[in-house]
């Protein structure tokens, strides 16, 4: 069973960059269209972009294009959010989420259309 585990959330000032890192265990990641989303307390979870098992990407919270990216690696065993230009307003709980598909261009970041989730790692952005 696919497990993920999330991690390089951080305290980061306004400006700033980080990357977050989903890594996959216990099952081979290639096959997996991964999401990335976030809720901050007291706010709805919010569906940043996603990413297929062919490597489209998708961006489709507006607040965040042109500054978040998403990638994996060509072993596809990490995925990446790459964020950069940070704002208080990103401050949140980031969260990956995998479903298995044989396409090469479907992906979500809807939480209800993902079968695995992570435990979640922090950002936040604060002066």
């Amino acid at each position: 069973q696919l497990q993920l585990v999330e991690s390089g959330g951080d305290v980061v000032q306004p400006g700033g960059s980080l990357r977050l890192s989903c890594v996959a265990s216990g099952s081979t990641l290639a096959d997996y269209a991964i999401g990335w989303f976030r809720q901050a307390p007291g706010k709805e979870r919010e569906g940043i972009g996603c990413i297929s098992a062919g490597t489209r990407t998708a961006i489709f919270l507006d607040s965040v294009k042109g500054r978040f990216s998403i990638s994996r690696d060509n072993k596809r065993t990490t995925v990446w959010l790459q964020m950069n230009d940070l704002n208080v307003e990103d401050t949140a709980a980031y969260y990956c989420g995998a479903r298995a598909s044989s396409s090469s261009t479907w992906c979500s970041a809807t939480h209800t259309l993902l079968t695995s989730w992570g435990q979640g790692t922090q950002v936040t952005v604060s002066s």
